[in-house]
């Protein structure tokens, strides 16, 4: 198993924990001193995909005419909060367990909300947070609850701003899942769910930006991960996308320290020009830039976007629940009748000889009517 902690990942990302870029856009990337980035021990993407066999366009908002990503999110709303972080890394999730998923059934989407309630001091608050963090966190919670049982309303316990200093975003059983049953004025009341949908984390890690491109193939690398397991949190300078209204983004004469967090769902290239540039879906919501998306020239780390791309698998996810009456009634012991799925990572169906690729198998280039795949570790 590959762990390690912040001081040796230091050595391979040298930009880390820090932002380099010029300007006032708030810094929204906090890393803690003994983060654990790097949480595995299957094989990863680049090791049996070749460069060669990637598609010159993919994405995952659009699968043979089918999105298989989860629905975009604004975190500035009911009020401003630096949760750049909790967004970028569970919209990456959640689009894997989608993928997984084959696209099947309504959309899973996890609780941000709960996060920023219960992981502060691991993963983060409305004052900055980092992606691998929140993995980190759920990985040794155990659970991430669904969206359904916390939304999300943009507060952390030290938020100032709007109703968030009369709200309760301690970490407690309420805090966690709960419903209310009708007005207060009419004797209704809140109360705790104790059993509820919940996705977990099997592994975790970053594409070592040092590591690869030393080796010449960073590019490989982050384009295997996403095209074979799904989209990927990464961090870039936010200050220059801003007023970005649209178009592939190629300036180089801005700083590449990041200070915010956005995830990569696919690459494409543009006829005209040849120019490969990265999909980002951002979550300052779908009035920016391409309807809540950027293209970004790769290839050239623009941004920082290449030197901090973290992944995660899921573990398991609900797909059954324990059913509830509408005020939370009989879920406060566990019964029977819970259903979930477990992740098969496809290095092992791709080790024992197995199609190990489904939705995107035919995006792949061949050679003589085969798929030129690494050789396996």
């Amino acid at each position: 198993m590959v762990s390690f902690k912040l001081g040796l990942t230091l050595l391979l990302s040298p930009l880390l924990s820090a932002t380099l870029s010029s300007g006032t856009y708030y810094n929204e990337i906090k890393v803690q001193d003994d983060a654990v980035l790097n949480d595995y021990e299957h094989a990863l993407p680049h090791t049996y995909l070749e460069a060669s066999s990637l598609p010159d366009n993919f994405s995952w908002g659009n699968v043979d005419g089918k999105s298989y990503l989860t629905h975009s999110l604004n975190q500035h709303l009911p009020q401003y909060c630096g949760s750049c972080w909790a967004h970028g890394a569970l919209s990456a999730f959640a689009d894997r367990i989608k993928i997984a998923r084959g696209g099947d059934g309504d959309d899973i989407n996890l609780s941000i909300q709960y996060v920023l309630n219960c992981g502060t001091e691991m993963a983060g608050s409305c004052h900055g947070g980092y992606h691998t963090a929140v993995y980190e966190f759920v990985k040794k919670t155990g659970y991430i609850p669904y969206d359904t049982c916390m939304p999300y309303i943009a507060c952390s316990d030290e938020s100032t701003d709007g109703f968030c200093p009369h709200v309760d975003t301690t970490c407690s059983a309420t805090t966690t899942c709960r419903t209310c049953d009708t007005f207060a004025g009419m004797g209704g009341s809140c109360t705790e769910i104790d059993h509820f949908p919940n996705a977990t984390v099997a592994e975790y890690g970053m594409v070592s930006f040092m590591e690869h491109t030393l080796l010449g193939d960073l590019i490989h690398a982050i384009k295997s991960e996403i095209f074979v397991r799904g989209p990927v949190a990464t961090g870039i300078n936010a200050e220059p996308i801003v007023p970005y209204k649209g178009g592939i983004f190629r300036d180089t004469s801005n700083g590449k320290g990041v200070n915010h967090i956005v995830s990569i769902v696919g690459w494409g290239t543009e006829k005209e020009t040849g120019v490969e540039y990265w999909i980002i879906r951002n979550s300052w919501g779908q009035y920016w830039g391409e309807l809540g998306y950027m293209r970004l020239e790769l290839g050239q780390n623009l941004l920082g976007i290449e030197q901090e791309v973290a992944w995660v698998t899921p573990g398991s996810y609900t797909t059954h629940n324990f059913p509830c009456a509408e005020n939370g009634d009989g879920c406060h012991d566990k019964k029977p009748g819970v259903s979930v799925e477990h992740y098969q990572d496809p290095s092992i169906k791709q080790k024992n000889g197995e199609i190990f690729l489904s939705l995107q198998q035919k995006f792949l280039k061949t050679t003589g009517g085969s798929v030129r795949a690494a050789a396996s570790a």
